[in-house]
């Protein structure tokens, strides 16, 4: 969908300390072909920081940034992939309690990586749909963390790293206009992260920690590794593909191209030989250097490229994602200005 009157009023981000692989292969942590085969330097690793804190921490800085406040924000979407901090919880609405405080709609989005975008297409949507609505605060925030998560061995090939990101999300103006959206899913792939194992009666029923790669093997003796290979590259290509088109602007046009912060072999498959993107126009000297964010690659990257000075006005950013489901999403933002800096992410 092509957009005229949304703006990004500013990012955020907070990110802990990084454990280098280096560190992680000597004690033990990642296995050494693993580290190499990544081309990552080191990950995110929170000390004690849950997600939902993480989240508001990013949240707080972007809202700072803003200048938005409780009057302001008509809505709040928190995105995350993994365990939040609470068993049965709603961890949107502490993100409301801990932010803005007011009474909107606080709703958790679980689309996996694409989470972020996600929640930018349906704020953007609902933002248009009331007159008088002015801001929406979307957030993310993983902690990828033992006994449950191993974040060197669940899905190899990609360390996760932990961290937290927002936007706000705006029809009052800001230091960048969306201009473009589109999402796509293919629910043929949902067996990709099920695999053939029967529904649990409690998190974690059939293994500990979890494995991406026991269930990806499983799906794969049922459907072959081409049928999802195939899927998967049809989807990237499709919305990559309409949110171009809305915007009017091809992919060699772009002036940044913020990916999943995959390892280094999966993103040269994926995107860098199947689109012809070249590493030095996304943000993987920095992607490389905190793992991959789950819901808040994009906006954690954004956040990166904008308060380093990088990404300048006038700049055309695309922004991918990729979610198991399966879903894809893809957003053309164009840099008009920049971002008033009241707070420095730890980014």
């Amino acid at each position: 969908m092509r957009y005229d009157e949304i703006y990004l009023r500013a990012t955020g981000s907070w990110l802990p300390p990084r454990r280098s692989l280096t560190e992680a292969v000597a004690a033990g942590e990642c296995p050494a072909m693993s580290a190499k085969r990544t081309g990552m330097d080191s990950v995110a690793v929170s000390a004690g920081e849950s997600a939902a804190e993480m989240a508001v921490l990013a949240a707080r800085s972007a809202l700072a940034s803003a200048g938005s406040g409780p009057g302001d924000v008509d809505l709040i979407l928190h995105a995350d992939t993994y365990y939040q901090g609470h068993d049965v919880w709603a961890v949107a609405s502490y993100v409301q309690r801990e932010t803005v405080g007011n009474q909107c709609p606080a709703i958790e989005i679980r689309q996996m990586s694409n989470g972020g975008l996600a929640a930018l297409d349906l704020a953007a949507s609902y933002l248009l749909a009331g007159p008088g609505r002015r801001d929406a605060l979307l957030t993310t925030g993983d902690r990828y963390c033992l006994p449950g998560f191993d974040r060197w061995r669940a899905d190899p090939g990609t360390p996760y790293g932990d961290g937290g990101a927002a936007v706000v999300l705006s029809r009052r103006g800001g230091f960048a206009r969306l201009r473009s959206l589109a999402t796509y899913a293919d629910p043929e792939l949902e067996p990709l992260h099920r695999g053939e194992d029967p529904f649990g009666e409690a998190p974690l029923s059939h293994r500990t920690p979890v494995s991406f790669e026991e269930v990806t093997k499983a799906f794969n003796r049922k459907h072959g590794m081409s049928f999802a290979m195939r899927r998967l590259a049809q989807g990237q290509t499709t919305v990559l593909k309409h949110a171009l088109a809305e915007a009017e602007l091809e992919l060699a046009e772009a002036d940044w191209v913020v990916l999943p912060n995959f390892g280094r072999l999966r993103l040269e498959s994926l995107y860098y030989d199947r689109f012809g993107i070249e590493p030095a126009r996304t943000a993987w000297d920095w992607g490389r250097t905190v793992g991959h964010l789950g819901a808040g690659d994009q906006f954690a990257g954004l956040d990166h490229l904008v308060r380093t000075g990088q990404a300048r006005p006038g700049d055309r950013c695309v922004l991918v994602s990729v979610g198991a489901g399966y879903s894809w999403g893809c957003a053309v933002v164009e840099i008009e200005e920049p971002m008033p800096s009241l707070e420095i992410s730890r980014s």
